[in-house]
């Protein structure tokens, strides 16, 4: 195969494109833009930089981040000037190459005012990364932003997602931009799960569970009908999440990726705790126990996971369990072992610690409860979290014992959040 800098054309580092890859050191771009223009296959790319198709199609979806090293080789494999991606080394390149890639840059601003219009693409290779990469950002700025300052920007992303997928639905990155859609969706329905619009994030969560089968992606689709399963047990219809579950593990298949099998039978026996029924509670975490073995002999999670379902929240999830079945001292033992182990996110830890505040009353240990109770108000009050909210009116609502001098301080402050 000829070497790629001997072909491509001479105005090839001077497209719009590949400056503005260049200006941002953005080699996935520019890896793309050589594939299209050599018409390569990604095993052709593969075989120029000694990699798998595999791998390629990895990197080009920006799901293989590169390091320094490998971007270094990429670029003089493929014949892109180091200097300009910020990653070589001084004195790499030749001074007459420096100046040839300088005047093409130079030249580049000339070019997009007077050049020729470029023709529309609905979609290429890089679209679904991109809208996976916005959703990402957003899930990044949800741990530390009220879901009420997110949702219209989310809304429109998702409503931007389903307008690209429209005009692409008959191209080769289709499938693609339907899991991306899906993932947009299932972010959407949380944030409005976090804002306690019921309807609207049951809504969302159905979006995305029909996109993930648009796109022919069952182990996304499992995730979402997991994640609607866990929405529903939340919201008081244990009955309806558990059948979900069901729904889940049949579209997975026979041979689900244990962090798949672990995250359902955990989250079924959550919603079989809450219907009362221990003995599947407890078969449901055991049979957890033994995916969470499996799952830690992976490297990684596969997508849309992006975190490992690890032992410290597996004992989160049993916590809950044993808080609903009334067994006090496990519940504390295993709040210990997930706090100990999984750092939660700042509204997390407010849904957690209602959870303790529950076992605490359960151990007669009032003041102590209604404390951890009326520090949850204050996460939720911070964050603007409906949905913590909600579950600090519901431990209220359940405690009938004394109200003592604790128990009328928090019912002032709870009073307070609705006037």
């Amino acid at each position: 195969m000829d070497r790629p800098d001997e072909r491509l054309p001479a105005n090839f580092w001077s497209a719009p494109r590949i400056t503005a890859a260049l200006a941002v050191g953005d080699i996935v771009t520019i890896l793309a833009e050589i594939q299209r223009t050599r018409n390569w296959t990604q095993k052709d790319l593969g075989h120029v930089l000694g990699y798998s198709q595999s791998w390629v199609s990895k990197v080009v979806r920006r799901r293989q981040k590169l390091s320094i090293d490998q971007m270094r080789d990429i670029a003089r494999r493929l014949g892109v000037p180091l200097h300009l991606l910020r990653v070589g080394r001084p004195g790499d390149e030749d001074p007459a190459k420096r100046r040839e890639f300088g005047k093409a840059l130079a030249f580049a601003p000339l070019i997009l005012t007077i050049g020729p219009a470029p023709k529309r693409v609905e979609a290429d290779e890089t679209t679904a990364p991109m809208l996976t990469s916005i959703t990402g950002a957003q899930r990044r700025i949800e741990a530390t932003t009220p879901a009420r300052d997110l949702a219209r920007a989310a809304v429109a992303h998702l409503d931007m997602a389903n307008k690209i997928l429209g005009r692409a639905a008959h191209s080769e990155f289709a499938q693609d931009i339907c899991a991306a859609a899906s993932e947009a969706a299932g972010f959407t329905a949380w944030l409005h799960a976090d804002m306690r619009d019921i309807g609207t994030a049951r809504r969302y969560y159905r979006l995305a569970i029909a996109t993930a089968r648009k796109a022919d992606h069952p182990l996304l689709a499992a995730y979402m009908i997991g994640s609607l399963a866990a929405f529903e047990i939340e919201n008081q219809d244990a009955a309806l999440g558990v059948s979900l579950v069901g729904e889940a593990r049949r579209t997975l298949g026979d041979r689900p990726p244990p962090i798949a099998h672990a995250w359902l039978s955990s989250v079924e026996a959550l919603g079989r705790a809450s219907c009362g029924d221990q003995a599947s509670a407890l078969a449901a975490l055991s049979e957890a126990e033994q995916a969470v073995d499996a799952s830690e002999r992976h490297a990684a999670p596969p997508w849309p996971w992006v975190f490992p379902f690890d032992h410290g929240k597996l004992a989160g999830y049993r916590a809950s369990v044993m808080v609903r079945l009334g067994r006090v001292e496990d519940a504390v033992a295993a709040f210990t072992e997930s706090l100990a182990s999984v750092r939660p996110s700042a509204k997390q830890r407010g849904v957690v610690l209602t959870e303790i505040a529950a076992a605490r009353c359960q151990a007669g240990e009032v003041d102590e409860a209604f404390g951890l109770a009326e520090e949850a108000l204050s996460v939720g009050l911070s964050y603007g979290s409906e949905r913590i909210i909600h579950h600090v009116r519901v431990f209220r609502r359940n405690y009938s014992g004394p109200v003592t001098t604790a128990v009328r301080e928090f019912d002032d402050k709870l009073r307070a959040t609705l006037i």
